[in-house]
């Protein structure tokens, strides 16, 4: 069985790699547009750095408007 490790990137490597702004990258992750990040501690978060380059490669998918 074949294990693939992946590494966390912090919200300013982020959005190094995606060019919007803190307060639109959240909204986009409330409402399913961005990634959901992984919890570090009460205060401290990331994502995984495979769904962020699947993002900027592949382009951020259509999310139907909330009712």
């Amino acid at each position: 069985m074949q294990t693939q490790h992946d590494f966390l990137l912090r919200l300013p490597e982020v959005l190094a790699l995606v060019p919007v702004s803190r307060a639109t990258w959240y909204a986009g992750v409330k409402n399913g547009r961005y990634p959901r990040p992984v919890s570090l501690g009460p205060r401290c978060v990331a994502w995984k750095a495979s769904e962020i380059h699947r993002l900027v490669s592949h382009g951020v998918p259509d999310v139907p408007p909330s009712a």
